[in-house]
């Protein structure tokens, strides 16, 4: 098969990972929006999880990766549930990895196995030590492929980096002891100024904040009441929706009226309506300085500076003004 991806371009997959891409479990990720309920006041942000599962499996390729390491990659999404970290909301999960703790359930009530088993692998050598890959995924501040792909994906898609920048960005990584690190220090601030306008300028939104709250507050509602069940949320996110625009209930139909794209918001510290903190996120990319291997910030005053001003923002939280919430009535 022939994908086209905004970011890598266009790849040849056969074999296990376009089977892969074909089931059921890869094919729903295509109705999971990655940014959670913000498509719901702006429909500008409709990355989903599988354009982002697709690129992660497509980075670790282009890095070297196995074909096992890729597999991973592509698969390590499979779990979220619909409108992404809204879950971890509704279900009170402070470490917003609800997908995580549902994962094996996940794929091992699917086809997952079997197609793997096809082609002589064991899903559970593959798929359930994620610290094996060291591509796919490393712990703060290192990059990975993971977090690599949702940020370049992100900014671009949303008009705040150019596909020039990211080719150029690319050409800079490198490996060094099997983890991913950059060429230069000009390469690792440009990423970590792009990393933290998407965790800033974009997770941390005030009109994302608020969508996901109102979206959080309508589910848990509906789930409490007995009109939804933790089950409903592994459909897509129309999907639910659908059933939450159903439910006849006051409290429901009231949130559920707050989500359009007439929705404005401010931040404003002194008078709020939504005080919210989201998981810290802080990056520092490995990086050669010429000889050695060392950390941006030990190279640069700019990377340490920006780390300081994220941790700070992200300890601080969200302070969300609404200015009106009300859907716009033009007159016929």
């Amino acid at each position: 098969m022939l994908i086209k991806d905004s970011i890598y371009g266009e790849v040849i997959i056969d074999g296990v990972l376009e089977e892969l891409i074909m089931s059921g479990p890869l094919q729903r990720l295509k109705g999971i929006h990655q940014g959670g309920a913000g498509y719901l006041v702006n429909e500008k942000w409709n990355v989903t999880r599988y354009d982002h599962s697709v690129g992660v499996m497509l980075l670790i390729r282009m890095l070297g990766g196995t074909l096992e390491e890729q597999i991973a990659g592509l698969l390590h999404d499979v779990s979220y549930t619909a409108f992404s970290h809204v879950a971890d909301y509704v279900f009170e999960n402070r470490d917003e990895d609800y997908h995580e703790i549902i994962f094996r359930s996940v794929v091992e009530s699917s086809e997952i196995p079997s197609i793997l088993e096809k082609y002589r692998f064991d899903y559970r050598d593959i798929l359930l030590d994620d610290s094996q890959w060291q591509l796919l995924e490393q712990p703060a501040p290192d990059l990975c492929a993971d977090r690599m792909d949702y940020t370049l994906r992100d900014m671009f898609e949303y008009g705040v980096i150019s596909s020039d920048e990211i080719n150029w960005f690319l050409d800079k990584v490198t490996l060094a002891d099997g983890k991913i690190a950059v060429k230069d220090i000009q390469s690792a601030e440009w990423f970590v100024k792009t990393y933290y306008q998407e965790v800033i300028d974009f997770f941390m939104d005030p009109l994302n904040i608020y969508a996901n709250d109102i979206l959080s507050r309508a589910l848990k509602a509906a789930k409490s009441k007995g009109f939804i069940s933790r089950d409903d949320f592994l459909d897509e996110d129309e999907e639910l929706m659908s059933q939450l625009r159903a439910v006849n209930d006051s409290e429901v139909k009231e949130l559920i009226s707050k989500l359009h794209d007439h929705v404005r918001v401010m931040e404003n510290e002194l008078e709020y309506d939504l005080h919210q903190k989201n998981k810290v996120r802080i990056i520092d990319p490995l990086t050669y300085d010429g000889a050695d291997i060392r950390r941006a910030s030990v190279l640069s005053e700019k990377v340490k500076t920006m780390t300081s001003e994220a941790l700070k923002k992200a300890l601080s939280g969200v302070y969300v003004k609404i200015l009106s919430d009300k859907k716009e009535r033009h007159a016929t």
